[in-house]
């Protein structure tokens, strides 16, 4: 019952600000030049192709602008075609310095990926070994998956943008020089302003990128906890809390990702002043450019060097920086960044150094209840022996696996009710085979009523105990063969006695009475487990375990098969399905995976705040048995 008494929290966001980004670019700065000055040969090669590109970039403008001022409007078309084979020559270039650029990409990213990954994996063993108290690192297989392949794809696009702008740029301004110095005059200042617009909206779009990823974590990760425990937020009644805590963090996520939109919004406008109104000022500034010597060919060079250089490289480096780089950001610092405070992370189980011997011990002895002929063992003037007793129990499945249950003592009395909550899969079912016989402990040892379960034959375990699992079992034979299976000497008073205590009257009468042939396929789960609860009930074996085997019932029914059961001479222990099966309990062991409680409904209500979360949520709190 995990997920229905705890919510899973947002990780830590650590950066919510604009200052964040700021933070983390500290962080991750001395990490970056370390990755980066361990592969200088493999920066200075990507530079020399890129300085191939700065002078393709050159000649493309330079080519049509020499092409007309001196080729056609100076009568020498031959000379024009040649300066125009140049700028053909300097695109056709494009594709083999691509292609190298892409081979020295490779000894930044693959590099990178790898790092990443060994941190991430280092960072989530780091966590376990240190016996974090939140549980599974579930945002550990985002960051293993989908945050690297992010991260990677993210710095493969920025190197290559950036290159690309960097170099591009420089060999298209120094082109635009070169043509006449009024044209960087007019297109300079709208393309500084939508740059710099564009540099400023950096800093808040990474905090709204964190903002938008700690949201998708937590609701990842609460989707997780949710489907796991699906049946215990079920039978806790805590849906609706998780359902609404599930709706927080949609809530979350989509605030995040308006923000997000907001600011993309802003970058776009940035990209459209610094992406448009460099041509439209050149455009409007042709008549003062040509009062200023500006030839005809060097307006169509510089409208050159805008449109197939400078603008496209600008364009791809702001949307590159604007989605990629704050995205690369946010990851790298989540991934390469210190982790989150142990003490915010999602609290599931107890902490080691909360059980009585540090090492998941509990004491938990009964100290009333009926024996079989419903006397008080004090009645008896003899010292009671225990109908079931685990002495440091420790059961693993496998020699290195996590013990299931950890040196457990456990006493239940003759004649006693004992209920057993918890997540699932924490071990529960493990302590009714453990009880039954069935499942040997790794260590210590399990006795009913007083004498060691192990050794023992299926006949004489037979006789001590009766185990009914969750799909309850219906065999071909009549009603009466399925009934008093256990017990066939009972009698049919017995039997009709029995099926009007369960209400089971209605099933045995659709079916055609006791000496009626059952057909199991025509049952639903819940007739069967009234019938195995009957058979049950009639067998003379002191001890009885159900393991969720009301589960199928309804919540009256439930109840009522309990209380039969509880008036039954001998002892009863229930794994429940519902918390009201513990209120109706003598007495309650919480399990949470580390810890063990052991108490009344009232006395656990003040000693386990896992048994009191769960109790507040339960708003259906059936009368506890007298």
């Amino acid at each position: 019952m995990t997920s229905a008494g705890h919510r899973a929290q947002a990780p830590d966001d650590a950066g919510t600000g604009a200052g964040a980004g700021a933070g983390a670019v500290r962080r991750l700065a001395p990490s970056a030049r370390r990755f980066l000055a361990r592969r200088r040969g493999v920066l200075v090669r990507l530079a020399l192709w890129s300085l191939a590109e700065s002078g393709q970039a050159f000649l493309v403008g330079y080519g049509v602008a020499r092409s007309v001022d001196d080729g056609f409007l100076a009568g020498d078309p031959r000379r024009g075609l040649l300066w125009l084979a140049v700028a053909v020559a300097a695109v056709l270039t494009g594709a083999p310095v691509v292609r190298g650029v892409f081979a020295q990409l490779a000894g930044l990213t693959e590099p990178l990926r790898d790092a990443l990954v060994r941190r991430a994996v280092d960072r989530s063993l780091v966590r376990v070994a240190a016996g974090g108290s939140g549980g599974p690192d579930r945002a550990a297989v985002s960051r293993l998956t989908n945050q690297v392949e992010i991260a990677r794809d993210s710095f493969a696009g920025l190197v290559l943008t950036l290159r690309s702008f960097v170099f591009t740029a420089a060999g298209a301004l120094l082109g635009l020089l070169s043509l006449h110095p009024a044209l960087l005059v007019v297109v300079m200042p709208p393309l500084a302003a939508g740059l710099a617009l564009f540099l400023v909206t950096l800093r808040p779009m990474a905090a709204a990128q964190r903002r938008a990823l700690a949201a998708d974590e937590a609701l990842g990760d609460h989707a997780a906890r949710a489907r796991a425990a699906l049946r215990d937020l079920t039978a806790c009644g805590t849906g609706p809390a998780a359902e609404r805590r599930g709706a927080d963090l949609v809530a979350d996520a989509a605030a995040a990702a308006r923000t997000l939109a907001g600011w993309a919004a802003v970058r776009t406008a940035a990209l459209g002043v610094a992406g448009h109104l460099p041509v439209l000022a050149l455009l409007v500034a042709v008549g003062w450019l040509r009062g200023r010597g500006v030839s005809a060919g060097a307006l169509l060079g510089a409208f050159t060097y805008l449109v197939q250089s400078l603008l496209p490289a600008l364009h791809t480096l702001m949307t590159a920086l604007g989605a990629a780089g704050a995205r690369l950001l946010v990851v790298l610092d989540r991934i390469v960044g210190p982790p989150p405070d142990p003490t915010d992370a999602p609290v599931a189980t107890a902490s080691r150094a909360d059980t009585a011997d540090g090492h998941g011990r509990v004491h938990c002895h009964g100290t009333g209840g009926r024996s079989p002929d419903g006397a008080s063992p004090a009645q008896h003037g003899a010292a009671p022996v225990p109908a079931l007793e685990l002495r440091s129990v420790t059961l693993s499945y496998g020699a290195r696996a996590e013990p299931v249950l950890d040196s457990l003592d456990l006493s239940v009395a003759a004649g006693e009710h004992l209920a057993v909550v918890g997540p699932s899969g924490i071990g529960k079912s493990t302590l009714t085979r453990l009880a039954a016989g069935t499942l040997a402990p790794s260590g210590g040892e399990v006795r009913v009523a007083g004498s060691p379960v192990a050794g023992r034959t299926a006949p004489e375990l037979a006789a001590l105990r009766v185990l009914v699992p969750q799909e309850a079992y219906v065999f071909s034979g009549t009603v009466a063969d399925n009934l008093a299976y256990l017990r066939p000497d009972a009698g049919r008073e017995e039997l009709d006695a029995a099926v009007r205590a369960f209400g089971l009257r209605p099933l045995v009468e659709r079916l055609g009475g006791l000496d009626a042939p059952v057909r199991p396929v025509e049952l639903s789960p819940g007739e069967r487990q009234l019938i195995a609860l009957v058979r049950a009930h009639l067998s003379p074996a002191p001890l009885l375990l159900l393991d969720e085997a009301t589960c199928h019932l309804d919540p009256a029914s439930e109840a009522r098969a309990e209380e039969v059961l509880a008036a039954r001479p001998g002892t009863l222990l229930v794994v429940a399905h519902r918390l009201s099966s513990a209120v109706r309990a003598d007495r309650t062991l919480v399990l949470d995976g580390v810890r063990a409680v052991c108490g009344t409904h009232d006395e656990l209500l003040g000693r386990s705040p896992l048994y009191r979360d769960l109790t507040g949520h339960w708003c259906a709190r059936p009368s506890r048995r007298p």
